[in-house]
């Protein structure tokens, strides 16, 4: 994983301020938010998440449980790494993606609002983007429509700049 701090975003819609962490400024914002939420902060769960954060794209159970187990040089069983990423996904530190069925991490585990992904159908980056004024609506709609809202997942499927202008 790479090491650099954190990085200071404008204010959101809910005029809250977002740092968005990289490297080792991550792992230590996603300890802090489990340690928080009463959860332990284990050597597997700190190596899971260190491979999730390193992929460039969304990665499935699969992806993260081969990472893990070429980094600890023995084999992890996907349904460990499963229950860990559902772990994080519950407590804010990770998200899923429904579409792909695949986990991103998340990069301010400290702050707890909706998200909405990018995701380029040709090359797989994701780009994640906040606006609380558009991410409120849709659980407005959804309460409107008679349904109770956790945590919505937005999706938007298309192509990145890079891929759109090739």
């Amino acid at each position: 994983m790479a090491h650099s701090s954190a990085a200071p975003r404008p204010p959101a819609a809910a005029g809250h301020a977002h740092v968005v962490h990289r490297g080792e400024s991550l792992a230590v914002a996603a300890r802090a938010a489990l340690e928080r939420a009463g959860e332990q902060w284990t050597a597997m769960r700190a190596v899971v998440f260190e491979e999730l954060a390193g992929f460039d794209r969304p990665a499935s159970a699969y992806d993260v449980a081969e990472a893990v187990s070429r980094s600890e040089g023995r084999r992890v069983a996907a349904n460990s790494v499963y229950r860990i990423l559902d772990l994080f996904v519950a407590k804010n530190l990770a998200r899923r993606g429904v579409t792909a069925n695949a986990y991103i991490a998340n990069a301010h585990p400290d702050c707890r609002h909706d998200c909405i992904f990018l995701v380029c159908d040709k090359c797989g980056q994701v780009t994640h983007i906040d606006d609380d004024a558009i991410t409120a609506g849709v659980r407005d709609a959804a309460v409107a429509g008679g349904f109770t809202p956790r945590r919505p997942v937005i999706e938007v499927r298309g192509l990145c700049a890079g891929c759109a202008a090739a």
